[in-house]
């Protein structure tokens, strides 16, 4: 009877210990970014081109005008959502932009590399 009791109470304090964990990690989500480098035809870096990121669930849109090396740099982006990344550029008097790329929720780096090359506006 004494067993039983202890043993129940050990139950109750470990499914208790167990529950707080799960709350705790959806409070504090595992987070993710996204770098990678914007390059021209002739794959030189596209500095000031404008990249963009779109959340797929919110259609919120986050953007960075690229470095000097033409970087961009994302960071604290979920693992539960898809983003998709674009780039665009003016050189000139011609439009460039990039095809879409997708930052999948099936992609389990914590920082994922995503370079970007741009091509004339069809």
């Amino acid at each position: 009877m004494q067993t039983t009791r202890l043993a129940a109470l050990w139950l109750a304090v470990f499914l208790i210990a167990v529950s707080t964990g799960v709350a705790q990690n959806k409070k504090n989500p595992v987070m993710r970014s996204v770098i990678g480098v914007v390059t021209t035809p002739d794959g030189k870096p596209a500095v000031g081109a404008v990249v963009q990121l779109k959340d797929t669930k919110t259609k919120q849109v986050r953007s960075f005008y690229t470095q000097d090396k033409g970087e961009y740099y994302f960071h604290e982006l979920s693992t539960d959502v898809d983003y998709e990344l674009t780039a665009t550029f003016r050189d000139q008097d011609t439009i460039l932009s990039s095809g879409t790329r997708t930052l999948s929720v099936f992609d389990s780096r914590k920082e994922a590399v995503i370079n970007l090359k741009l091509n004339p506006k069809k």
